[in-house]
């Protein structure tokens, strides 16, 4: 299992999928974080870019985020 580094505040947990675990960081803890150097926009570029962007195999960390579900037709 792959850790991003200085993102322990963001850390939320373990994810198991099948035979592989992989972290699970909150994408707002992350994007809080970075805006302590930057804008909003800027954050999230970089954490696009970076972060998510740096794919490193089947250990790569995951990012949660709320989104609604619509079962609507």
């Amino acid at each position: 299992m792959l850790l991003l580094t200085g993102f322990d505040k963001a850390f939320m947990g373990v994810v198991r999928q099948f035979n592989n675990e992989i972290a699970l960081y909150d994408y707002e803890g992350v994007i809080t974080q970075l805006m302590e150097d930057m804008s909003r926009e800027d954050a999230e570029e970089y954490f696009e870019f970076n972060i998510v962007g740096g794919w490193v195999g089947n250990k790569t960390p995951g990012f949660f985020y709320k989104e609604q579900l619509n079962l609507q037709n």
